[in-house]
């Protein structure tokens, strides 16, 4: 069964620190780009950060560079988010993804129909 299962999410004080995982079973995952997305209440889905196949590049966005790192660990088949810095508006749910098409460092975006998975809720506050 092809399916990506997200965990280390959790409630962490303003500026404090977490480290998200996405484990892929079913499939590799080196040989996709990869991508973390979330959701807060009553928003949209908006991407966060990517790293693509084979030289591990990577995308941050605007709102999440110097604070987030994304990493892969292909012989554990599994794609890392570490937060650190963490504010009150990076509360939502943390999604990973393979439906994601790897542009280059400045652009990562959703596309085709791939795997989602089902999220972990990350929730900063006092």
């Amino acid at each position: 069964q092809v399916q990506l299962v997200e965990s280390g999410g959790g409630l962490v004080q303003p500026g404090g620190s977490l480290r998200l995982s996405c484990v892929a079973s079913g499939f590799s995952l080196d040989y996709y780009d990869i991508g973390w997305f979330r959701q807060a209440p009553g928003q949209e889905r908006e991407g966060v950060s990517c790293i693509s196949r084979g030289d591990d590049s990577t995308y941050y966005a605007d709102s999440v560079k110097g604070r987030f790192t994304i990493s892969r660990d292909n012989a554990k088949n599994t794609v890392y988010l570490e937060m650190s810095s963490l504010k009150p508006e990076d509360t939502a749910s943390y999604y990973c993804t393979t439906s994601i098409i790897f542009e280059s460092s400045s652009s990562c975006r959703r596309y085709g129909s791939g795997t989602w998975g089902k999220g972990t809720l990350v929730t900063v506050s006092s």
